[in-house]
């Protein structure tokens, strides 16, 4: 399997977090427009990479034959459903200006959580996920 695409989006996401966080240390009340507008456009790559991972990713990683790569292909699945929840909350949450601008610090300390959760994950995908993928 190739692992190439999921490493890509991997990059745009984190950088869209980056943008997002660069956006937040500007002033979150006066950056609110463009935090929400971030938001929904970092939601959509989000979503998108969940929808491949389910749909292509894990199962193909669960039937590759290799009893310990398909644990972890099963694990790294069922540990990202309550990560995915907890971004699309977030997300939910968070899209629009107004709330923002009302609740800069709870917006700060959500983001904290969910986005150090979101990214600490990827980089688990990245060291551990795909080269045990690739190597079978």
């Amino acid at each position: 399997m190739n692992i190439d695409k999921f490493k890509h989006e991997h990059v745009a996401i984190l950088s869209a977090i980056d943008q997002l966080r660069g956006l937040a240390r500007s002033g979150v009340a006066l950056q609110s427009q463009a935090i929400a507008e971030q938001i929904v456009a970092m939601s959509g790559l989000i979503k998108l990479h969940l929808a491949v991972e389910q749909r292509f990713l894990y199962p193909a990683v669960q039937a590759c034959g290799v009893a310990r790569v398909a644990r972890l292909g099963h694990q790294y699945e069922t540990e990202m459903q309550g990560i995915a929840g907890d971004y699309l909350a977030f997300a939910g949450r968070w899209n629009t200006a107004v709330r923002l601008a009302q609740e800069p610090e709870a917006f700060r300390s959500e983001a904290n959580l969910v986005l150090h959760a979101l990214y600490q994950r990827m980089r688990r995908e990245d060291t551990e996920l795909y080269p045990a993928v690739e190597a079978i």
